[in-house]
Formats: C-alpha cells, sequence, structure tokens
C-alpha cells in the first residue's frame, strides 16, 4: 500500500514538474521572438518564422499567426501521438501564444541588431527545446525539433524544410534588407544549436520492465496507447501470475506508460533502463 502511494506520489510531482518546465519553455521562447528577433526585423525558419513575416506585413501580432500556423500540426499529429502528449502540446502552444501578446508592447532590450539576433536565437531555441523535452510545442511545428527528436525526417520533408526555409529568409531580405538576412541567419544557427542541446540524448531508446500479474492487460493497453508493442520475458503472463514484461520506449513516453502500468495493476513495478545497456548485457550472457 505504501508502495503505491508513494509512486502515484512520485507521478505526481513529475506531472507538476513538466508542466512548470512547459510553461518557462514557451515564455523563454516568447522573450526572445518578441524583446529580440521583432523589434528588429529579424526572421528565423520554420512556422515561428513563416509567423514572423505573417506578421511584419500585416501589422498583426506575431502571437495570432503562431497559434493559427501551429494548431494545425496538433491535429495532424494526434494520430501519432498520445493524449497526454497533445495536451502538453496544447499548453506549450497556449502559453507562447499569451506571453507573446503580453510582451508584444515592449521595446527591444537590445538596440544593436547583432547581439540581439544572438541572445533571441539562444532563448528561441533554448524555449523551444524545453517545451518539446517535456511535451509542449509540438515537434512537427518546429523542423529543428522534429528533426533532431526523430533521428531526421524522411529525405523529402528535408527538402520541403530546406526549401521552406530558404524562401523564409529571401523574402525576409527583400523586406527588411540583407544586412537583416544575414542577422535572422545567425539567430537561426544560434537556435537550431540552442535546440539540438536542449534535446540531446531524448530521442535514445529506452528499455521498461515491468513485473505485475496482469502482464496481459498491461500488454494490450501498451498497444492501443501507445502503439508499441511489449513482450512478455518470464512467466506466462496469465492473470495471478506474477511475469515480467519488456518493452521498447524513449524518455518521452516514460510518465505516460508508467501512468498505464499503474493503471492496470497499482501493485505493479517497472524499472527503466538504457538500451544500449541492456543490449550489451544480453550480449555478454550469451
Amino acid at each position: 500500500m505504501q508502495n503505491k502511494i508513494n509512486q502515484r506520489q512520485q507521478l505526481q510531482r513529475s506531472s507538476t514538474f513538466r508542466v512548470l518546465t512547459v510553461i518557462a519553455g514557451a515564455l523563454l521562447a516568447a522573450v526572445g521572438l518578441e524583446l529580440f528577433l521583432m523589434p528588429h526585423g529579424l526572421v528565423v525558419g520554420g512556422i515561428t518564422g513563416l509567423s514572423a513575416l505573417f506578421a511584419h506585413t500585416t501589422e498583426m501580432q506575431l502571437g495570432l499567426f503562431l497559434f493559427l500556423f501551429n494548431l494545425p500540426f496538433i491535429f495532424m499529429s494526434r494520430k501519432q501521438v498520445n493524449l497526454r502528449f497533445a495536451l502538453y502540446t496544447v499548453l506549450g502552444l497556449t502559453c507562447l501564444t499569451i506571453a507573446s501578446l503580453a510582451l508584444h508592447r515592449f521595446p527591444a532590450v537590445i538596440s544593436d541588431p547583432l547581439p540581439a539576433a544572438m541572445a533571441g536565437g539562444i532563448c528561441l531555441g533554448v524555449g523551444i527545446g524545453i517545451s518539446v523535452r517535456f511535451g509542449g510545442v509540438n515537434k512537427q511545428a518546429s523542423d529543428q525539433g522534429y528533426s533532431l527528436l526523430s533521428g531526421g525526417p524522411p529525405k523529402s520533408t528535408e527538402v520541403v524544410i530546406m526549401i521552406l526555409n530558404c524562401a523564409i529568409l529571401l523574402f525576409a531580405g527583400t523586406l527588411f534588407g540583407w544586412e537583416q538576412a544575414m542577422y535572422s541567419i545567425i539567430a537561426y544557427l544560434l537556435a537550431f544549436e540552442g535546440v539540438r542541446i536542449s534535446l540531446r540524448g531524448l530521442s535514445h531508446s529506452r528499455t521498461a520492465w515491468i513485473t505485475s500479474s496482469r502482464c496481459l492487460d498491461i500488454q494490450q493497453a501498451i498497444a492501443s496507447s501507445l502503439n508499441r508493442e511489449a513482450a512478455i520475458a518470464e512467466g506466462s503472463g496469465q492473470d495471478g501470475e506474477v511475469s515480467t514484461l519488456f518493452c521498447l520506449t524513449n524518455r518521452m513516453e516514460e510518465e505516460h506508460l508508467r501512468a498505464l502500468v499503474l493503471q492496470c495493476d497499482s501493485e505493479s513495478q517497472i524499472v527503466f533502463r538504457s538500451a544500449t545497456k541492456d543490449h550489451r548485457q544480453t550480449r555478454l550472457h550469451e
């Protein structure tokens, strides 16, 4: 009983920390956009850059376009991610939109465009990276985050992303001048690096070892909710018999997987390990 209470408390603390981190990442990204990049006419690539271009040309606030352009990706990716991830995505996008609207009336923090590009790119990249890492900003809405998180998109997607980014930067150069375009490239590269550092190690595979007397129910829940296969490593898996399940996952799915397991069997135990480490241990025992 005490073990069950401790697991639920740990899961609740993890969820609270995740929500706060998603909000912090969205706020940091909004600061980079509204207080450093936008006042100097600096545009990065991806959906963020496209939103900035529409904001500059229509004189409407950036936050509105960020929300409108990112929203379709949430619905498009809903079939590929679980509901919990989608909710964190909506939270991150909503916080980014509200923060962008709130900061729009404030002047630029730095008057020189070069340090503004550097500071804005870092803030934007780290903010997006943090939100993606903890399930906030949609990973497909950010081509940098999607590329790094998924281990690289298909070649056709890479070409589309490259053409889109080139078109955005070329249009920005025509609109604001080529000197501003060079600053925009600097901001884009720093934002990309910020995302890369924030997502380091996130896509690495993990193994989950689940010990339970209801392995068949857990196996079915994992297949239906996470679209992942779980194999019985020890035991028969029949109800009432304590058996062990083996499942490949990643850090993004750990919290949701833990919640699924506890929902099926509150007395179960789950251990996460590095997939590389487990693979090495398997080879040693061969």
